[in-house]
């Protein structure tokens, strides 16, 4: 599997005229395959959104190097090509929507890219029907609800063509039902497109979904594995300041009680036949 991004002993720290430089990133060393879905966790000001935005060059490294497709960050004259590789969508949609109107709104960097009308609106059309936004393309997005412009964000970003999209906590600002038509629609561009997805959260039920975790803790990698490797450890997460899954935390719960149960309960399909089990 190809290896998309990449950081080489990656450092990065905010430069303050006449107070001290503030460390935000120290020494990570990380890489994210083609097709693969990893998820980053870490508390606020660990240093993970600091991380995402290295991905696509909106920021640059102070020491050590981020490499995407090959093509080192710090190289000006590429930053293009990088962000056509990488896609990123941010907290809040209303700060990526500029048009007036659904549709035009997919169509604005596709326009500003010189890309042929015919060409945009297939684009355009194929990018609405992926997030399940076709049928509002017309509407003005000040009508829609959150979890529908943030599938209009992904939506412009998918217009792009982009190999891998990075999404900066894209379900803060929502509603639950709203978290949830986000979360399907970056598994699906995932799972049936094979998009490349890199998902800032803090909502452990989306990293259950991922094939790995990667836990930043002030400025360090700590943790990296699959979600039920991670999960399993519930006392050293809670260390971190980390939750765990609902089912999860439940089930160690019962274990410290003396009940036997399995310490990797991450989904709650695997909870119910495990109460099911206990009760019989």
């Amino acid at each position: 599997m190809k290896e998309l991004i990449s950081t080489e002993h990656l450092h990065f720290e905010y430069v303050r005229a006449e107070e001290e430089n503030v460390l935000v990133l120290n020494d990570i060393n990380i890489s994210i395959h083609e097709g693969e879905f990893v998820a980053v966790l870490g508390h606020n000001g660990s240093g993970k959104s600091t991380l995402a935005k290295h991905f696509n060059a909106v920021l640059l490294p102070t020491g050590g190097k981020v490499l995407v497709d090959g093509i080192d960050t710090a190289q000006p004259d590429r930053v293009f090509d990088i962000r056509q590789r990488i896609g990123m969508v941010f907290q809040n949609p209303d700060n990526q929507i500029v048009a007036t109107i659904v549709e035009e709104d997919v169509a604005f960097a596709l326009e500003n890219l010189g890309i042929e009308p015919a060409e945009i609106r297939k684009r355009v059309d194929d990018a609405l029907k992926k997030v399940d936004m076709y049928e509002f393309k017309e509407h003005a997005p000040h009508q829609l609800s959150g979890g529908q412009k943030q599938r209009v964000a992904i939506a412009g970003i998918i217009a792009m063509r982009p190999e891998c999209i990075v999404l900066d906590e894209p379900t803060a600002m929502l509603d639950p039902k709203g978290r949830r038509e986000v979360l399907n629609t970056v598994m699906e561009l995932n799972r049936e497109h094979s998009t490349t997805i890199a998902l800032i959260t803090h909502y452990m039920d989306e990293a259950v979904h991922a094939d790995r975790i990667i836990v930043v803790d002030h400025g360090d990698v700590v943790m990296t594995g699959t979600p039920r490797e991670i999960f399993s450890q519930v006392d050293k997460m809670k260390e971190l300041g980390l939750d765990v899954p609902q089912v999860t935390e439940l089930c160690h719960r019962l274990k410290q009680e003396g009940l036997p149960v399995p310490d990797d309960v991450i989904t709650e399909e695997e909870c119910t036949a495990v109460l099911k089990q206990l009760l019989q």
